[in-house]
């Protein structure tokens, strides 16, 4: 199979100009370490208030997730409501899924205000279930959205779901109108200039090697080591999120890099492409080794999922595309004959509880976690930990939580149980 080894939505934008280099300024108020959302977010609102800001990226302006990703923009978090209430009390998941609801009007709002052309629509989500059981567990999620958050969601039964997918091997599905989709590449393109345009300086490839404490003119703060320079900074936001590395151990200590891997077709007639979504869905199913898909806006399937735990490499893309395309038939039969143009990898963070963490660890600002939902709770939290360092104090539900290592701490940033984790959750999915 012959495609094209890099991410379609990179061939929809020019994310960097090709040689280009800020220099490293010598002193800074904030140091954002990480040009994706979370970082670029942050940026935008530091200069916004006046701050002197840095990011520090280390290849090039949402070189990593932030332009791989399906562009998806939903509701909720990793975990189902059902299981957050039971772990965490209805109180705080009432928070966090309101947090999540206010994260996709966050997005929505800069790229109003920001006037970014990233074809941002609210088209919702749509869950369907792999097996019988699953159903009945998204009838329990849509009546404890509707009972203690006061939203409702539409539950579609089997014998309704050629209405919203050209597919017939799931047994219903969950409707949830508030999710969105967007172009990623073009919507991190846009934050780029944004936080530019409020004043801050983006020096790519200057990868950050090590961070010390550091005074400077009696001032306490830090001094950061990059492959571009050494910058003194008064505050340091870490915003790496699946590319957390050696200069943080003790956040690369929490954070799981999982590879996830996405497939694009040839651009599809019309009519098929309406008959396979009809209503323009963002789509993933209840499995934990999940399938998420949707249309591009010309007409592409984008057709993603975990086909292999490990992070991308030129085997782990070509085998993944594979599998995906072999899956991908399977959910539409229909594409049976149509091309895949596109296959690319990129990195998730997920943590040991599945939850996003945002806060202050060992003197250094940080958010991440997300689990695949970052489009949008990445670009909030950047935000909202960006209010925090300029000295509000926002209402943030996933501080309140512990931030949580590998149990007995067997886990230094190195995922050596991957495999496991992948036998495991291979075997839920046939169990459950």
């Amino acid at each position: 199979m012959k495609f094209r080894g890099k991410p379609y939505w990179w061939d929809t934008v020019r994310l960097a100009a090709e040689g280009s280099r800020t220099p490293v300024p010598e002193r800074v108020d904030v140091a954002i370490i990480g040009a994706g959302y979370t970082g670029l977010a942050a940026a935008r609102e530091l200069g916004r208030r006046g701050a002197r800001v840095a990011v520090l990226e280390a290849e090039t302006a949402g070189w990593g997730a932030s332009s791989r990703n399906g562009g998806m923009v939903l509701t909720g978090l990793k975990l189902g409501v059902v299981e957050l209430c039971a772990k965490l009390g209805r109180e705080l998941t009432a928070r966090m899924y309101q947090a999540s609801m206010e994260a996709i009007a966050c997005v929505e709002h800069i790229v109003s205000e920001e006037q970014i052309d990233c074809t941002f629509a609210r088209c919702g989500h749509l869950e369907v279930a792999s097996k019988p059981n699953h159903y009945r567990r998204l009838a329990d999620w849509a009546e404890v959205i509707a009972r203690d958050f006061g939203r409702e969601v539409r539950l579609v039964p089997r014998g309704e779901m050629g209405s919203e997918i050209g597919s017939r091997i799931y047994h219903g599905g969950l409707v949830d109108e508030g999710s969105a989709g967007l172009n990623p590449a073009r919507y991190v393109a846009g934050l780029a200039s944004a936080a530019q345009k409020a004043g801050a300086t983006i020096c790519e490839r200057a990868r950050v090697e090590t961070i010390e404490r550091s005074a400077d003119g009696g001032a306490a703060g830090f001094r950061l080591a990059t492959a571009g320079g050494s910058v003194w900074a008064r505050e340091v936001f870490v915003a790496t999120s699946g590319y957390t590395g050696a200069a943080t151990p003790e956040l690369r200590r929490r954070v799981v890099p999982i590879g996830s891997y996405i497939i694009a077709t040839e651009p599809l007639p019309a009519g098929l492409a309406a008959e396979l979504v009809p209503r323009g869905r963002m789509i993933f199913d209840s499995k934990y080794f999940l399938h998420y898909f949707r249309l591009t806006p010309d007409g592409r399937m984008l057709f993603g999922g975990r086909a292999a735990f490990f992070p991308e490499t030129e085997r782990t893309i070509r085998r993944s595309a594979e599998i995906l395309r072999r899956d991908m038939v399977r959910v539409y039969p229909q594409l049976a004959q149509s091309p895949v143009e596109y296959a690319w990898g990129g990195t998730l963070d997920f943590t040991f509880d599945m939850l996003p963490h945002a806060g202050t660890l060992d003197g250094l600002h940080f958010a991440l976690g997300y689990a695949g939902h970052g489009v949008a709770m990445a670009t909030y939290l950047g935000t909202k930990m960006a209010a925090a360092i300029a000295g509000e104090n926002p209402a943030l539900p996933f501080a309140l939580v512990p931030f949580p290592g590998a149990p007995l701490g067997l886990y230094n940033g190195r995922p050596w149980f991957l495999p496991l984790a992948s036998a495991w959750y291979r075997l839920l999915d046939f169990v459950q």
